[in-house]
């Protein structure tokens, strides 16, 4: 039986890049893993292991401790429970460009880009400052359509200075730039496997 890589080229990478070796035989030892994670027998301690060895592997690659890596479904998981996660008591500000994961996430007021798709950060300080309630903030590292790269850190730094938290979607981003959670100055970042060799159906939200 043919495959679709015996008819073509795949050149999409930055949609879905396709899966490495290593990852499928990753995945394929842990499938056989029977025992339950949270169970405290012999088994399940096997499995809590496995697991516990995969968050300590990917979270230092983003500069998070192990114990700040939260396994998701995906990109848009970790979007959405960043977001709903942090947003009690705080306006949520999104940028114009963002996912639509993002946006859809939470009522949320628009934060304008520039004319070359980079947030506006005159925009965003203005909208900081006149707000009578702390704000979260997200902001994508690397946009997936243009390939725009916002300035996080100075976005962290003007969000912090106003009190704000900064969520970083890095899903775009991850695997193509080297970036570290504490580098950013995010409070959470989300990125996503099948951006960068892994499986589809694996994420991970990376908090500070």
């Amino acid at each position: 039986m043919s495959t679709l890589s015996d008819r073509f080229t795949y050149l999409d990478a930055n949609a879905a890049e396709p899966i490495r070796p290593e990852a499928c035989e990753a995945m394929t030892q842990a499938a056989v893993v029977a025992g339950n994670p949270a169970s405290v027998h012999r088994a399940g301690r096997a499995a809590r292991a496995v697991l516990e060895t995969a968050r300590e592997a990917i979270a230092p690659l983003f500069g998070a401790a192990a114990e700040n890596c939260v396994f998701t479904s995906g990109g848009t998981e970790a979007n959405v429970l960043a977001i709903t996660g942090q947003a009690t008591g705080r306006r949520v500000l999104v940028g114009a460009s963002e996912h639509d994961a993002v946006r859809a996430a939470a009522s949320s007021t628009t934060i304008p880009v520039r004319a070359d798709g980079v947030l506006d950060l005159a925009a965003l300080e203005r909208m900081l400052a006149n707000g009578e309630t702390p704000a979260l903030v997200c902001a994508m590292l690397a946009n997936n359509e243009t390939g725009v790269i916002n300035p996080v850190r100075e976005i962290a730094d003007l969000c912090h200075a106003h009190g704000a938290l900064l969520h970083v979607d890095a899903v775009q981003a991850a695997g193509r730039i080297a970036f570290g959670v504490d580098g950013l100055g995010a409070d959470s970042v989300a990125i996503s496997g099948h951006k960068f060799g892994g499986p589809k159906g694996a994420g991970a939200l990376l908090l500070a």
